[in-house]
């Protein structure tokens, strides 16, 4: 008789999954909301709704890293991809004006190893601390096969709430309103396929210095959050728009949320074009247009505000730690124009 299969001999190893849990509590828990009922642990997830909401609508999000996951496993760096994961969807949702409320993650490996993916779940909790929304569940799938060793991938889920009244969805907008961008902290989760295609041709010292930091870390960055300065915005004053800078660039995101019959008019010279940028355009030698619809070049986020609201609307956001320009203007659009475009 052969010898009795366990299901570790098959590639999974469940008291590995048990020491990750074990792990990931205390992360998570520094995440909790008074509005979670029974988080990590258990088969579903509960969470009640505040009662500060009167109409509440649920805004819902997912994405994941991309292939920056690839540069990461390269560089065996994966203290940044958490927050990265928790950034797009977090960031998605709040451009309609929705307070974050809580996190699902998804991680999945070929063979689980616990300090690694710990580590990766570690970043998860900090991008949930910052955008103080709660890691109440998530999932650890290991599938021998599915993945090479030492490599994952990452996915999440995220929900918020707006009062219905105070949706913002674009529809106010007209000409003689003013764009301002917000600073990126890098190339956030975009654009990875195209950095690493820029990288094999340079093959950069990933532990030399690039403007005071390892070359390693600028490339790796972790995507800003910009939850709190902007909910602290929309308190204050009317946003009439918002667009997180994600994959498409300035060209394709920032008309979402314009109507059909405007365009915003960006001028390139009224922010600077961070170190990183000017390093790949050259080495890639990538066009300006193409830069501009592939990479947010420095502005992670777009708020659309009245002329009126622009300087106090910048004190506000410089106070919750942004970094401001004011990068184009609202104008009509005229027959067959395009609804962003970079002067």
């Amino acid at each position: 008789m052969s010898n009795p299969l366990t299901y570790r001999d098959a590639g999974v190893d469940i008291d590995a999954g048990d020491a990750l849990v074990d792990r990931i509590k205390p992360a998570a828990r520094r995440t909790m909301r008074p509005e979670v009922l029974a988080g990590i642990g258990g088969f579903g997830a509960l969470f009640e709704i505040s009662k500060k909401y009167k109409e509440p609508v649920l805004v819902s999000g997912t994405d994941g890293v991309g292939t920056k996951l690839k540069l990461a496993f390269q560089l065996n760096k994966h203290d940044t991809v958490g927050q990265d994961l928790v950034a797009m969807s977090v960031n998605d949702i709040l451009v309609q004006g929705a307070e974050p409320l809580f996190f699902l993650d998804y991680f999945a490996c070929g063979r689980l190893d616990v300090d690694t993916a710990a580590t990766v779940i570690e970043g998860i909790a900090k991008g949930c601390e910052l955008s103080g929304c709660a890691l109440i569940g998530g999932e650890t799938a290991e599938m021998p096969s599915m993945y090479p060793d030492g490599e994952y991938d990452l996915a999440g889920f995220a929900v918020g709430a707006v009062e219905k009244s105070n949706i913002i969805d674009g529809s106010t907008i007209k000409p003689g309103d003013v764009v301002l961008g917000l600073a990126s902290s890098g190339a956030h989760s975009n654009g990875y396929s195209l950095i690493r295609k820029i990288l094999e041709r340079a093959q950069p010292d990933f532990s030399a210095d690039f403007h005071g930091q390892p070359f390693a870390s600028v490339v790796l960055a972790p995507t800003r959050i910009y939850v709190k300065s902007l909910l602290a915005l929309i308190q204050a004053l009317p946003v009439k728009g918002m667009a997180h800078i994600t994959g498409g660039g300035l060209v394709d995101n920032v008309p979402r949320v314009l109507p059909e019959t405007v365009t915003a008019v960006l001028e390139q010279k009224s922010w600077p074009l961070p170190p990183l940028f000017q390093w790949l355009q050259k080495e890639g030698n990538v066009a300006d247009a193409e830069m501009h619809r592939v990479f947010n070049c420095g502005i992670g986020m777009v708020v659309i505000v009245a002329a009126e609201n622009v300087g106090r609307a910048s004190e506000i956001l410089a106070a919750g730690g942004e970094t401001v320009y004011r990068v184009g203007r609202i104008e009509a659009r005229q027959p067959g124009q395009a609804q962003t475009i970079v002067v």
